[in-house]
C-alpha cells in the first residue's frame, strides 16, 4: 500500500510539472553593437550595445575594459561623428562605474524631449563619448568613443573632438 501511495505522489508531482520552458523577455531580439575605441592616452575601449524593448524603449549598455576604482565616468550621446567639434549632447546616459566598466540606460527620449525609438537611434547620426570626469579639465578627456547609426559611414580624420561645454 505504501508503494502505491508513493507511486501516486510521484505521478502527481511529475505529472503536474510544466515541461514547457518559457523564457519571458521584455526585448524584441533586435540588437546593434558599436565599437568604442580609446579616445586618449588611457588604454580603454569597449562596446555600446543598443537593445530594443517591446515597450518601444531602448536599453543602451556600455561595457568598457581598462577602467577601475570608484570613479563615475559620464557617458554622452552626441549628435554628429566623433570628430565633430562642439557636438551637441543628444542624451545623457548613465555613467560608467570604474570598478565594473559598465553602464546601462533605458532611453525613451532625447535631451530636447523628442521621443526616440530603437530604429531612430540606430539611424541617428551620432556618437557616444565616455568622459574621464564630470567637470574640470578632466571633463575634456575622452576615455572611449565611437560612432553610431548613420555616423558609422561618416568620413572623419580619426581624431576624437572635445565636446561642447555646457
Amino acid at each position: 500500500m505504501k508503494k502505491v501511495i508513493a507511486g501516486m505522489i510521484l505521478v502527481l508531482f511529475f505529472g503536474c510539472q510544466d515541461n514547457d520552458v518559457r523564457v519571458s523577455t521584455d526585448f524584441t531580439g533586435n540588437e546593434t553593437v558599436y565599437a568604442l575605441q580609446a579616445g586618449s592616452v588611457y588604454p580603454i575601449g569597449g562596446t555600446a550595445t543598443f537593445k530594443e524593448k517591446k515597450d518601444g524603449s531602448t536599453v543602451v549598455v556600455v561595457t568598457l575594459s581598462g577602467t577601475e576604482g570608484d570613479i563615475q565616468h559620464p557617458v554622452h550621446l552626441h549628435l554628429g561623428n566623433v570628430g565633430s567639434p562642439d557636438a551637441a549632447v543628444a542624451a545623457l546616459l548613465t555613467s560608467v562605474t570604474g570598478s565594473t566598466g559598465k553602464s546601462e540606460t533605458t532611453l525613451t527620449m532625447l535631451a530636447d524631449e523628442t521621443v526616440v525609438t530603437y530604429a531612430d537611434l540606430i539611424s541617428l547620426g551620432a556618437c557616444i563619448k565616455v568622459h574621464l570626469a564630470e567637470s574640470g579639465p578632466e571633463r575634456d578627456i575622452i576615455l572611449a568613443a565611437g560612432n553610431i547609426g548613420s555616423s558609422m559611414s561618416a568620413k572623419s580624420s580619426g581624431e576624437i573632438a572635445v565636446c561642447k561645454s555646457e
